[in-house]
């Protein structure tokens, strides 16, 4: 494969790495990271802020002299670590629901976030050739964000103006503007629903019909595609379909309880670890599909070490990655920063110097080798599939067993589990150091990502990854405080901060629950074995089905993680999911069928597309920040001597009796869809 060559190039004259695109970054980082903080602790899933943050990026640029498509590439580069470094959050809460934290420590969290991040830049650099200059794999954010930075370069001549960045912004005010007028009425007026189901008996069994309003997640929905659509809609038809009316008709329900909340129950307490086990032999089956890259990856990384320094000084500057004596010393930096954080950790628990020391050095390298080993995994999945797609939480929960199960050994030989509250402190060691392996892992995800978009742009590669280490420090010390504010306003699924708080307001946090529920297993020897034992069964299954399928019919798939996803998740959560890509399908399929022309058909699709994403985008950044906003509301109110709710309308009672609520949901959902629609087809 040909380098592109740019000696003689205008580009190489462009300035990338400025003080002022930093600046501008680092505010969108702090956004996005907020937004992505609140949507994966309500959710479970993050948005990767790419391209929302090129968009907003040449917007803003261009009001000043001599802005590019390199600077704003670098500004992108730098807010993606948003979008990635934000899934950490995914372990973290993991800590308070045990009980071991009471909130997030500020320099705890922020320097493992740090360290990980930083790992992750650097563990993806040697991999960037391999998996990147000389891979066919598509990348299809980094791509998009490539066509993007182009179309919106003012240095080039524009077709129309649908290419303009400020049309782009447009569509991201529009649909942040929608998601947040709907999560204002839904979380703080609450004069509309945020789901409505419809419950019925057959027999004994007891089936959902179920139905959520979130328009951040009918924006996520446009981005996972219809594949990944169908398979949640089949893991959510075993759930409610199969799974719990066979439980609640050979359970018997106890007296006093609602049909529902007898069905909610046995969904929990059952179905949700079946969905666990197919994740886990999902990502294991991921992880051994993708054994050549990392080999390759490894192999590369060895070369790189052991080339001459000077060798980088003579490359072009598209070629120029940070050099091995550069990346030695950022690692060494980053262990020590890693050996003292687990120190501090560690130093509370009632142990003496010697073991605290092994499990420091334990709980280092398990990070450092398994991080290593991820990061090749991780940027696969992201060249394969995208960011947001990628099933990142397949990593932590390989992670999280390997990590409990070496440490479950160590804690048996040294006599720590006689101890008072040490199974506590080995789960939250355990949670701990798989918080690191998270961040390597998203920031991985990410980083190939960006160093695709920036090979088609003609970026120097070194400068974006000094760019993203920035985005991963600025977005690490974020991410405590949004934490803690979240934390504090909503409450975590089991972890309320105070008494007699609102459960059903609680953030779900779907993976650090899911997380916390195998490590607690493992080390108190009471997980729920059989049932993840079918779900692994169920896993081998769909691995099968998903390899026939795509022999049968090359281009079709059935995802196995998302069908445990869709097993895993609240049904409310899986069908606006189910919707927005549906809605994708049938939007591209329309704008394919009104245009017979290849040529016309091939550029109006992406040009549709392109405004459903950035719509997408606005969509969930809107609902992000109107939650992040409502929880600051919450906590002045309970500072102040107020309620939890201050913002609710005193509603009559027979608003919610009646459903009315429901009703007034439903229908502003169906507007939404019609504005939307409307939005992403004007001009065809």
């Amino acid at each position: 494969m040909q380098h592109p060559s740019t000696t003689s190039s205008a580009v190489d004259q462009y300035r990338e790495l400025t003080v002022r695109g930093m600046i501008l970054g680092a505010l969108i980082t702090v956004i996005f990271t907020a937004s992505n903080v609140y949507l994966g602790l309500k959710v479970g899933l993050t948005f990767a802020s790419s391209i929302p943050a090129a968009v907003i990026s040449m917007a803003v640029l261009k009001c000043f002299h001599g802005s590019n498509i390199l600077e704003n590439n670098m500004v992108q580069t730098q807010a993606s670590a948003a979008g990635t470094l934000s899934s950490i959050i995914f372990v973290l809460p993991g800590l308070l629901m045990i009980g071991y934290w009471q909130g997030f420590p500020f320099w705890q969290t922020t320097l493992i976030c740090v360290a990980g991040g930083i790992l992750g830049v650097i563990f993806t650099i040697p991999l960037r050739h391999v998996l990147v200059v000389n891979s066919d794999l598509p990348y299809p954010e980094g791509l998009a964000a490539a066509e993007i930075l182009k179309a919106g370069d003012h240095n080039q001549p524009q077709e129309n103006d649908e290419d303009s960045p400020q049309s782009g912004v447009k569509q991201i005010v529009t649909g942040g503007i929608l998601s947040g007028i709907f999560s204002f009425l839904a979380g703080g007026l609450r004069v509309i629903s945020e789901s409505a189901s419809y419950w019925f008996k057959v027999g004994g069994a007891v089936f959902q019909v179920p139905m959520g309003f979130s328009l951040a997640l009918l924006g996520a929905g446009w981005l996972v595609g219809i594949t990944g659509g169908i398979a949640v809609l089949l893991g959510m038809f075993f759930s409610w379909g199969i799974a719990v009316p066979y439980f609640t008709s050979t359970t018997a329900m106890p007296e006093n309880v609602s049909m529902m909340d007898f069905a909610i129950k046995l969904w929990v307490t059952k179905v949700r670890y079946i969905g666990a086990g197919a994740i886990a032999v999902a990502a294991i089956w991921t992880l051994i599909t993708l054994f050549k890259p990392m080999l390759e990856g490894m192999k590369l990384s060895f070369q790189a070490f052991g080339s001459d320094s000077q060798t980088s000084k003579t490359q072009e500057r598209v070629n120029q990655d940070l050099s091995p004596k550069t990346m030695m010393l950022i690692v060494v930096a980053t262990l020590i920063i890693l050996v003292a954080t687990f120190y501090s950790f560690i130093a509370t628990a009632p142990i003496s110097f010697g073991l605290a020391c092994a499990l420091v050095a334990c709980a280092t390298i398990m990070a450092f080798i398994i991080g290593f080993l991820v990061a090749a995994a991780s940027g696969y999945m992201a060249g394969l599939i995208g960011s947001s797609s990628s099933p990142i939480s397949s990593i932590g929960i390989v992670s999280i067993i390997i990590i409990s199960l070496v440490f479950m050994v160590i804690g048996q030989s040294s006599g720590i589990f006689a101890q008072a509250g040490g199974n506590q402190f080995m789960t939250a060691l355990a949670l701990f150091t798989a918080s690191v392996v998270m961040a390597i892992s998203t920031i991985s995800n990410d980083n190939l990502q960006d160093l695709k978009t920036g090979h088609l742009v003609q970026a120097t590669p070194w400068r974006q990854q000094v760019a993203l280490i920035i985005g991963s420090i600025v977005g690490a010390i974020v991410i405590s405080p949004v934490l803690e504010l979240l934390y504090n306003a909503y409450g975590f699924t089991g972890a309320l901060p105070r008494a007699g708080m609102d459960a059903a307001q609680a953030l779900s946090a779907p993976q650090a629950t899911l997380m916390t529920t195998i490590a607690k297993g493992i080390f108190s020897h009471n997980l729920e074995w059989a049932y993840i034992r079918a779900g692994v069964f169920l896993g081998v299954f769909l691995i099968v089905l998903d390899v026939v399928v795509k022999y049968l019919r090359p281009g079709w798939s059935v995802p196995p993680l998302a069908v445990g996803m869709g097993i895993y998740l609240p049904a409310s959560v899986n069908m606006p999911i189910f919707i927005g890509t549906v809605l994708s399908y049938l939007c591209l399929r329309y704008i394919k069928k009104r245009h017979t022309d290849p040529a016309i058909q091939e550029k109006e699709v992406k040009a549709t597309d392109r405004r459903g994403t950035l719509l997408a985008a606005g969509l969930i950044v809107g609902e992000s920040i109107v939650g992040v906003v409502m929880a600051m509301v919450i906590v002045a109110s309970i500072a102040l001597g107020g309620g939890e709710s201050p913002l609710a309308l005193n509603l009559p009672d027979y608003w919610s009796l009646n459903k009315i609520d429901e009703i007034l949901g439903l229908f502003a959902f169906l507007l939404a869809i019609v504005i939307i629609i409307n939005r992403i087809l004007k001009n065809n």
